[in-house]
């Protein structure tokens, strides 16, 4: 159904983007510094999640929509803006918790755990209007229309993209979360690390609150 040398063409390119640092692995690596391992891999599967939505929303003619609409792109990118600072502000009263009270550091995240966090990324993944602008651009060119199941084809372009996504963003958040353990040598230190990570998503929020629309 879809083409192999397009849909390895797709790969390629999803890969090369997905080693670029982007909102993404910004949002990971910030949860990883903030949480920890468990917190940052869940905010990674959530993510893909949230990415994959957008493709089938894109295959589906939603995509379009927003893609035109400069107020639905608007309300979209802030409220997911907000929700980074959300998150942000989150890990900085946890580090602040924990640096007041050394002995209360723990691996739990405020976020909820592992279904919160996962539930977080996928929030930030879906509130990505910039993602669909980008993929109503690029999906409809790695597709054979003259095999038809154009929409299909969009939804297992879709899927290699976030299986590609998902180990890139993984070992971002390996790295960070690795880092993380070495440095944090004490309960003061973790918390300085915690809000450090808090501070990057609560400024990734505000890049994302600011950034005009691409036209």
């Amino acid at each position: 159904m879809v083409n192999i040398h397009q849909l390895i063409a797709f790969c390629v390119m999803s890969s090369l983007l997905s080693a670029i640092p982007g909102p993404s692995v910004l949002f990971v690596v910030g949860r990883a510094l903030a949480q920890g391992r468990g917190t940052a891999l869940a905010s990674v599967l959530g993510n893909a999640i949230g990415g994959y939505v957008l493709v089938m929303a894109v295959a589906l003619g939603v995509g379009g929509v927003v893609a035109r609409s400069v107020l639905l792109f608007g309300v979209i990118k802030l409220a997911g803006a907000a929700y980074l600072v959300f998150l942000g502000v989150k890990a900085l009263r946890a580090s602040w918790r924990d640096r007041a009270v050394p002995t209360a550091v723990t691996a739990r995240a405020p976020g909820g755990g592992i279904g919160g966090s996962v539930r977080a990324g996928f929030v930030v993944g879906v509130t990505n209007p910039k993602s669909v602008v980008f993929l109503t651009a690029v999906l409809p060119q790695f597709v054979d229309r003259e095999a038809g199941h154009v929409g299909a084809q969009m939804l297992l372009l879709g899927l290699a993209g976030a299986l590609l996504q998902l180990l890139s963003d993984g070992i971002w958040g390996l790295t960070a979360s690795t880092a993380r353990d070495w440095l944090s040598r004490s309960p003061r230190r973790t918390a300085l690390i915690g809000g450090t990570g808090g501070l990057a998503m609560i400024g990734l929020g505000a890049a994302v609150a600011v950034t005009g629309r691409a036209e």
